[in-house]
């Protein structure tokens, strides 16, 4: 909002809205509505499925394809290139679709928003959708809500609401009425305003509109992440460099068969012309872009079947290499709910399970000085409320009839400057004053202690030991509520805080906290062991924050150093923060602004970011990382439009069984490229030494089907290979890693060298040891052999793969179905163009008797066998 509302009365901002209290005319709202819009966020245009579908060809890998396949074409091979484009928009429509599929899922959680507002128009009070509210609407609050525009507050009534989405602090705030003199303050600060999305935790207001839409200030946070540039993923990072490798590749490659054969005089330009289309065809694994894709997709259900929605299929790979997650504290690494851990009673301080408050003045203070309501939703009220409630009824204590059997007669409420809270009880032999509050406030009007039932004189002794177990839970980040009664010989007509809030009778007091997930401890530590530095940034106090970083294990007790605040930040430069950043793993007190410096300064450290977050503050954040991690349940419309992963259970562990799976995603997309660029280089070595040596050579069609066949189809089953076990005791890959680190590069050039050297070696034989005497069926025969021999190495070489350096026989080889499968179906496709006749001349082959076919399974086995020694020399080296 333009304006500082919070420095102008209620009445000077009614004048400036030209509204009443008794709310706009229908005609007004009309003519508004026109001015303002609708109260919406707008979000960002989305791409039509046209647009989405051209997308998928901007592959360079798919161009260069493209351009071989028209080649191919304009040369006679029409159905070498219908083949091609068959693969290229299978590919794309298989794109489309997933896309589509993950911003559906997102859609879906768009509808945990606020539908309705109750608001006075026409001095009357009705309910309207949020949609349609206009500034100078007067709307009416109370606990539950969730503010559904800016709002200047008109009058409150004990209002306290949670702006954790917008400023990041997650207790309550105590809302009032009066103007504020500074210009320049704080969000958080703003105590006479409301904010958009914000809830409301306690008591009741009327607030007059003064901003909707993208004018509120959680518009303004929207209107920033437009600003945000769009951060290139390591996997996209690593595509885009292996197509430039690839290309260069096929360009260098068969321009030298081009121009040697025409050098030569080996051929005609148009025969040359077509054995280089071979050898482009060979070079390039066509299928490469599918594999990502369903190997991506794959991981995204998997993903989804354990709550985190992927809204962009890269996001799946990136978290396997992140090295730095930063979370938000508040319901991702905390329940979000405050709970009783502590209780003082009888002088002694016990866990909160252990404690026996059956019936006692204590239990009825926790239940009675409350105005916490049930709904079927659960409880609704203040979070310290509800959780002392929430308390009681996992005691099996009968809330409802303690309710029944002491009515309140009247009550005081709580202030911000007495902190204190009472009610006037009816009992059957007199009325009982209960109240509850901050420990110093109480004690000052306390004169007596109740022990084991018998009410004493409140000694100096007692007053020091519940003071400094207030401190010690205090220190402990525990927020501490004391009780108290007083029996009353009547209630004055007037109840007032000086008159009745005096001579009481202390019964105990508790410490609560936002306690930490149970699994979350766990997934930190899981966490450490695979070498990613787990962050805590939040906008809780310095001291709760440490509380809670020292529970989970994100820093020791000796690393009390490591913990910075938001104003520290601003007194660092960003040169001095990027040298220092490293120093500290928990951020305490920021603001959105401190978190996109902190994610950057980690980033220009060469670190694989991942931020989470619910709030509206949180956006920029999300985006600037590498991998934004937005929260379903709590989170914001913003929030989740800003991140590449929704978490539907708001839970940290999950991240960690996403990093898991983004891990595994990228090993088998690193195996599949390994295999895919080992068959293939097999495949260029193999057609240019033919060229050389002046031999027949494949034919465009038989390259294309080995590729298609023996290439694809394991290679898409060796995506949805299960997880290593020791996936995640690895150091994450970082930034600068690439599909070709780990050895894969050696790996897939003598692999590469190895096919190529043994489907020549099986060609040589079979023309030096004939089974003909005809020189045309001599190579007719040898060309088929090293056809079926290039082929069958490829599926052996499918089990190599199943490990880059682990040997196949120390895991069960045969526990991926689809990869058995796809070898089978593979096999019987690829031999059926030799066993079946009609193929014969479609496939340029001939039938082998049984010795040329031992021929060729020997060639295959080798493979198997060659492979498996070398990686058993490679494991007792790094050893």
């Amino acid at each position: 909002m333009d304006q500082k509302y919070h420095q102008i009365s209620v009445d000077e901002t009614l004048n400036l809205l030209k509204t009443s209290t008794k709310g706009l005319s229908a005609s007004e709202t009309t003519e508004r509505l026109n001015q303002y819009g609708q109260n919406t966020l707008t979000e960002q245009k989305k791409s039509s499925l046209f647009q989405k579908f051209v997308a998928q060809f901007k592959d360079l890998m798919i161009i260069i394809l493209m351009i071989a396949a028209l080649i191919a074409a304009f040369a006679g091979d029409v159905s070498d290139a219908l083949i091609i484009f068959l693969v290229i928009i299978l590919n794309a429509a298989f794109g489309v679709f997933q896309e589509a599929k993950a911003e559906n899922a997102i859609d879906a959680l768009k509808e945990m928003t606020t539908p309705s507002s109750r608001v006075r128009r026409n001095n009357q009070i009705t309910t309207i959708k949020s949609v349609d509210l206009v500034p100078g609407d007067i709307i009416l609050l109370e606990a539950g809500d969730i503010i559904p525009a800016d709002v200047r507050l008109i009058n409150t009534s004990s209002l306290q609401v949670e702006e954790a989405a917008l400023t990041g602090e997650s207790v309550p705030v105590n809302k009032n009425t009066a103007s504020i003199a500074e210009k320049e303050i704080s969000l958080g600060d703003r105590k006479n305003l409301g904010y958009m999305n914000t809830n409301v935790t306690y008591g009741t207001a009327e607030a007059v509109v003064v901003a909707t839409g993208m004018n509120t200030e959680v518009g303004h946070i929207a209107t920033m992440l437009n600003n945000v540039d769009q951060t290139t993923t390591p996997l996209q990072k690593s595509i885009v460099h292996l197509s430039k490798i690839l290309s260069v590749l096929v360009l260098a490659i068969a321009l030298l068969v081009f121009v040697i054969g025409i050098l030569a005089d080996r051929a005609s330009i148009l025969e040359m012309l077509l054995t280089s289309i071979s050898l482009a065809v060979a070079a390039i694994p066509e299928g490469l872009p599918a594999i990502v894709t369903i190997t991506l997709a794959l991981g995204t259900q998997t993903m989804a079947k354990r709550n985190a929605l992927i809204r962009k299929l890269p996001a799946v790979e990136t978290l396997g290499t992140t090295e730095i997650i930063a979370s938000d504290k508040t319901g991702t690494l905390t329940q979000n709910k405050m709970t009783v851990e502590k209780v003082y009673q009888n002088n002694v301080l016990t866990d909160a399970n252990n404690a026996q408050i059956d019936m006692s003045n204590l239990m009825k203070a926790m239940i009675l000085a409350n105005d916490s309501q049930k709904s079927d939703a659960g409880l609704i009220g203040d979070p310290t409320e509800t959780a002392l409630i929430q308390y009681n009824l996992d005691k099996s204590n009968n809330v409802s009839q303690v309710e029944k059997d002491f009515p309140r007669i009247t009550s005081i409420p709580f202030d911000s400057e007495r902190k204190l809270m009472s009610v006037v009880i009816k009992q059957a032999d007199k009325p009982v004053l209960f109240i509850k509050g901050a420990v110093d406030e109480l004690l000052q009007r306390t004169t007596r202690i109740e022990k084991n039932g018998k009410i004493v004189d409140l000694t100096d002794s007692d007053r020091k030991k519940i003071l400094a177990t207030n401190h010690d839970l205090a220190h402990e980040a525990l927020r501490v509520l004391s009780f108290a009664y007083r029996p009353l010989d009547n209630i004055p007509d007037e109840p007032s805080s000086q008159i009745m809030e005096k001579d009481l009778i202390f019964v105990g007091m508790v410490g609560m906290i936002d306690p930490e997930r149970p699994e979350v401890k766990d997934a930190v530590a899981q966490a450490r062991s695979a070498g990613i530095r787990p962050l805590m940034i939040t906008g809780d106090h310095k001291d709760t924050a440490t509380a809670i970083a020292l529970r989970l294990g994100i820093i020791e007790s000796s690393q009390t150093d490591a913990v910075i605040t938001g104003s520290d930040l601003d007194k660092l430069s960003t040169e001095e923060l990027n040298s220092s950043v490293d120093k500290y793993s928990v951020y305490a007190r920021v603001a959105p602004e401190h978190k996109v410096r902190i994610v950057k300064a980690w980033q220009n450290k060469g670190k694989i970011v991942a931020m989470t977050g619910d709030g509206v503050n949180d956006a920029p954040a999300l985006k600037t990382a590498d991998i934004g991690v937005g929260m379903g349940i709590t989170g914001t419309e913003v929030s989740k439009n800003a991140s590449d992963i929704v978490l539907a259970d708001d839970n940290f562990a999950t991240i960690i069984v996403a990093v898991k799976e983004g891990r595994k995603v990228f090993a088998n997309i690193q195996k599949a490229i390994q295999y895919l660029l080992s068959a293939n280089l097999g495949e260029v070595l193999t057609l240019f030494f033919m060229t050389m040596l002046g031999w027949d050579i494949f034919a465009p069609a038989q390259i294309l089907w080995i590729n298609l066949v023996t290439d694809t189809f394991p290679a898409i089953a060796l995506g949805i290979e299960k997880a290593e076990t020791t996936i995640m005791q690895r150091k994450p890959r970082g930034a600068k890693s690439s599909f070709f680190g780990d050895g894969v590069l050696s790996s897939i050039t003598y692999q590469g060298l190895l096919e190529g050297i043994l489907t020549l070696g099986v060609y040589w034989i079979a023309i030096n040891y004939p089974f003909h005497s005809s020189y045309a069926l001599i190579h007719a025969d040898a060309l088929t052999m090293a056809f079926a021999t290039l082929g069958l190495i490829q599926l052996f070489h499918a089990f190599n793969s199943k490990s880059i350096h682990g040997s196949i026989f120390n895991k069960n080889l045969f526990s991926n179905k689809m990869f058995n499968w796809s070898i089978i179906i593979s096999g019987i496709l690829l031999f059926a163009t030799i066993f079946i006749p009609a193929f014969n001349d479609v496939f340029k082959v001939t039938p082998l008797a049984l010795e040329q076919w031992l021929i060729v399974v020997t060639g295959g086995v080798l493979m198997l066998i060659i492979v498996e020694i070398v990686k058993l020399f490679q494991r007792k080296l790094n050893k």
